[in-house]
């Protein structure tokens, strides 16, 4: 906006001045008003009040031992193998088409868990103990664990692929829901490198077997 010569010449005239900084304020402060309602002493309380049950939670929260939080990672694990090992078991008697005996099912899988349960505890690596075989310098625990999972998934799987193809059906569904189980778990267990490594030798020896997909029926 464009100012006139008047209005120019008023600005001009007006006096600049720093602010009188000497005086009183005459009305109370954000400061004064807090101290005289003991805002600070408020929030202190409140402050501490906050941290006491903090602390008071945190002493209620029940602590679960190295062992008992290793049997339930054992527990858990066994579970889910136990439920692959019911899916394998339904799905193998389903494809040689045979009646399906839950109650017989239902046997195997809880004997299944119970072999897990067992062998999760032993072999499996937990956060409290890493050692597998007593003696043994650490260093050289987990390249055992891995050696050990490296060759049940070779043998497991390449003796899947075996009997699957050269064994009766009958002794196909007995061993193949457990091999499988063996296999998969042996997989997860290995880290990224012999895992793959274990699943080529798998299919090698299934490409050099000549062994097939199809049922041997």
């Amino acid at each position: 906006m464009v100012r006139t010569r008047k209005e120019r010449k008023a600005a001009n005239d007006i006096k600049l001045a720093h602010p009188d900084r000497t005086g009183v304020p005459t009305e109370d402060t954000l400061l004064k008003l807090a101290q005289d309602r003991n805002l600070f002493e408020q929030a202190e309380r409140r402050k501490g009040k906050i941290e006491e049950d903090d602390s008071s939670d945190e002493d209620d929260e029940v602590l679960i031992s190295p062992t008992a939080d290793r049997i339930m990672e054992a527990i858990l694990w066994s579970a889910s193998l136990s439920m692959l090992h019911f899916t394998l078991d339904v799905l193998v008697q389903h494809q040689y088409a045979i009646t399906i005996i839950w109650p017989q099912i239902i046997i195997r899988t809880m004997q299944a868990f119970a072999v897990f349960l067992v062998l999760i505890y032993v072999l499996h690596a937990h956060a409290s103990v890493q050692t597998i075989l007593p003696g043994l310098p650490a260093r050289f625990q987990s390249p055992l664990r891995q050696a050990i999972f490296f060759l049940a998934s070779i043998c497991s799987g390449c003796y899947l692929i075996h009997i699957s193809n050269k064994y009766g059906y009958l002794a196909v569904m007995k061993q193949s829901p457990s091999l499988g189980c063996i296999w998969v778990w042996s997989v997860i267990e290995l880290n990224l490198t012999p895992a793959v490594l274990s699943l080529a030798i798998a299919g090698g020896f299934f490409y050099q077997g000549g062994y097939t997909l199809k049922a041997p029926y």
